[in-house]
């Protein structure tokens, strides 16, 4: 399930992260282009449920062994963290740099946005 924050809690995000950091111009981010063998896949969830950026979710289709392989979300974008090929019992999914673009301040956001959905958001203190 993917929840959107509202308009004001949308606001406090960016209010937590109201500067950019000083070294924003010399950082980038990669962007990954993700390969998944279907075939392989036997639908346990493990690249799913660890995707620090949630950009996974299970497909409508089935594999010829009848499980609903990984697919990536729509307007979603893979950093190339790894993660997923790591986590794979079958070896059914990996990633390579596609491109890489600058930092923002709507990755900052974003990174928040994840945090809300998965329920870690940091109370203030």
């Amino acid at each position: 399930m993917h929840l959107h924050p509202t308009a004001l809690q949308h606001e406090e995000l960016l209010m937590k992260f109201w500067r950019m950091p000083l070294d924003a111009e010399k950082q980038s981010i990669p962007v990954g282009e993700l390969h998944i063998i279907a075939e392989r896949c036997k639908g346990c969830g493990f690249c799913i449920e660890f995707c620090p950026n949630r950009v996974l979710e299970e497909s409508k289709e089935f594999n010829s062994k009848g499980y609903h392989p990984p697919v990536m979300k729509q307007d979603f974008e893979c950093n190339n963290c790894g993660i997923c090929e790591v986590i794979c019992p079958e070896f059914a999914i990996y990633t390579s740099v596609a491109t890489k673009r600058q930092f923002s301040k709507s990755d900052l956001v974003r990174y928040e946005e994840i945090l809300f959905v998965t329920g870690k958001t940091h109370e203030k203190r």
